[in-house]
């Protein structure tokens, strides 16, 4: 049988997609036990023990200073400024991606402008941002928008002109006009196809977050990475950044979720 015609049963499959992380960990571990050995204070490969007190240091006992449990306050600060940055950004590229999208004289002007944007390094510009808009949280959520609306919008676009004309005429016969389109036809797709977007974008989205707060902040998890660096703080560096791939994955599942239960019909078209 050629290899392209071979399908994993449900059990290999669950132990095909464990096989990666188990070799990841077991090498990981393996190595950390090694340099542990030669030398207990190491610190640049933390055992698990290490970690897990860390944590508990972090996440289940008070600050000195502030009384607070940084690890929680640090996550909560963090979600605060990508969840608003998302949502603006998921709301100028959706207004963007359907005027550029539906109508043609408008798509004329803003499809090259996106398209110019989307080229600009946003993490170039963060300097920029932090003059025009200074220290504060501000600055941070406009690098996640200015970093991610251009791609949104670019994307958005594309799928507005995928919709067949045919679809478009048979609405205008039927009396449509302009608006009456875009809300009936063209919304709907484009919002399925949002949920898809943010769902690649999101990787983007981290990365821009944790750029700005490892620059100018007093709380975030991208600031605390930073902070403890300067101490080679790896058991602390390690469950933070795992932590931000499970809260990434997380949003991730929650944003498929989400649009198998609003647009199931796009899950089939799919399949």
């Amino acid at each position: 049988m050629r290899q392209i015609n071979r399908h994993p049963t449900p059990g290999m499959r669950l132990m095909l997609v464990m096989l990666p992380f188990v070799l990841l960990l077991a090498a990981y571990f393996f190595g950390s036990a090694v340099r542990l050995e030669a030398n207990p204070q190491d610190k640049l490969l933390p055992g698990l023990q290490q970690m897990l007190d860390a944590l508990s240091r972090m996440a289940f006992t008070p600050d000195k200073r502030s009384g607070e449990y940084l690890f929680w306050v640090d996550t909560l600060v963090s979600l605060a400024r990508l969840l608003v940055g998302l949502g603006i950004a998921s709301l100028i590229g959706l207004c963007i991606g359907v005027t550029a999208g539906v109508f043609p004289l408008w798509r004329a002007s803003l499809s090259p402008l996106m398209t110019v944007l989307s080229m600009v390094p946003p993490l170039a510009i963060l300097p920029v941002l932090f003059i025009v808009f200074g220290l504060d949280e501000l600055s941070k959520v406009m690098l996640i928008v200015i970093g991610i609306t251009p791609m949104l919008a670019r994307d958005l676009e594309h799928r507005a002109c995928e919709i067949p004309p045919e679809i478009l005429i048979k609405a205008q016969t039927l009396g449509a006009n302009s608006w009456t389109l875009v809300l009936r036809v063209v919304l709907p797709q484009l919002l399925s196809r949002l949920l898809t977007s943010l769902r690649l974008l999101l990787g983007s989205a981290w990365l821009f977050l944790i750029s700005a707060e490892a620059i100018s902040s007093t709380a975030g998890l991208g600031y605390r990475i930073f902070l403890v660096r300067r101490y080679m703080a790896m058991d602390v560096i390690i469950p933070y950044v795992l932590w931000i791939t499970l809260l990434a994955w997380l949003m991730d599942l929650a944003l498929r979720q989400l649009h198998k239960t609003c647009f199931p019909w796009a899950e089939g078209g799919k399949a």
